[in-house]
């Protein structure tokens, strides 16, 4: 039974549909959501399955025994700690949770737990070819980094409600601690345009990792014919460099040697990130992107926002 475990999409919306697709034929899914119109939707695009009206009716059943929550932030951290109750294996989406107290509350809720926090650029196949050049000293040591990206997006919905940077730029600050660790000061943080009591749509984060500088600048309010394709970004160390487009399409290294690379199978990451949830709810195995990581980055986008003078998400 355990060959084809059992789990529950909570919330059934566009992330939801994704996760599904790759989840089909590998685990027995059921569906809760608000709207029992979209679960019911997807449950007949994924083939079946049980419906449920209550999210503890979904936790009350031994046929599931892992969640999947793709609903907004400001519902994760309470959703969290009641299937970590239940005892169900947690799938959360990014961000994890929405300050700093219901990191506290999963933290306290989970024991020694893994949770597992869907944040799929920890496994882009970009990430780990960047990292392998670093760490072979492809480019000497590392002393810069540059990470862009720029586009329009319309922030609709419950997106409307929260900042970029902790809704969209965070991917990047998971892209910067997969390749350094995480950051052990934020030294500079601004946010072009930003108007008082508005969510921020643009903003720029300079970083510390030991000897490592790295700025971030992330934007939802700037034109781009390319819609956000085709940027670049830089790493640059004492015997080199190396230039990548910023979704990872492809990468270029000019150091102790020279390597054009377009790693493009599973390029966000997504199928690796399905399969390793499902290899930590048969095996225990602690998942790539846990709890640790989530609280690490969360972080970075809450000092952010505290040297910006930005207020920091509310909780529900």
């Amino acid at each position: 039974m355990m060959d084809r475990p059992g789990i529950c999409m909570v919330g059934c919306g566009q992330i939801a549909v994704s996760h599904a697709k790759r989840l089909k034929g590998n685990a027995r899914l059921s569906f809760h959501s608000r709207s029992r119109e979209s679960a019911d939707r997807l449950c007949s695009a994924s083939g079946g399955g049980a419906v449920y009206e209550r999210f503890e009716d979904a936790l009350d059943t031994d046929e599931v025994q892992a969640v999947m929550i793709t609903t907004p932030p400001e519902f994760h951290a309470r959703q969290v700690i009641q299937a970590l109750s239940a005892g169900k294996t947690v799938f959360v989406e990014k961000p994890m949770c929405l300050n700093r107290e219901e990191i506290a509350a999963i933290e306290d809720a989970k024991g020694d737990r893994p949770v597992f926090v869907g944040e799929n650029y920890y496994y882009k196949p970009s990430l780990e070819l960047l990292r392998r050049w670093i760490e072979e000293g492809a480019i000497g040591t590392v002393r810069r980094a540059k990470v862009s990206k720029r586009f329009l997006q319309v922030a609709d919905g419950w997106k409307a409600d929260h900042g970029a940077l902790f809704e969209g730029g965070i991917h990047f600050v998971a892209l910067l601690n997969g390749l350094f660790g995480p950051p052990t000061s934020v030294d500079q943080a601004t946010f072009p345009g930003h108007e008082q009591d508005q969510p921020e749509r643009h903003s720029i984060v300079e970083t510390s990792l030991e000897d490592v500088t790295a700025v971030l600048e992330y934007s939802w309010n700037t034109p781009s014919v390319t819609k956000g394709t085709f940027q670049h970004s830089s790493i640059e160390g004492d015997k080199g460099r190396i230039v990548f487009e910023s979704n990872g399409i492809y990468a270029r290294l000019k150091g102790t040697r020279s390597s054009l690379r377009f790693p493009l199978v599973d390029l966000m990451g997504a199928g690796a990130m399905i399969d390793d949830f499902l290899e930590l709810i048969r095996s225990r195995r602690p998942p790539v992107s846990d709890f640790e990581r989530a609280k690490q980055d969360l972080e970075t986008v809450f000092q952010a926002y505290e040297r910006g003078g930005i207020g920091l998400p509310s909780g529900e």
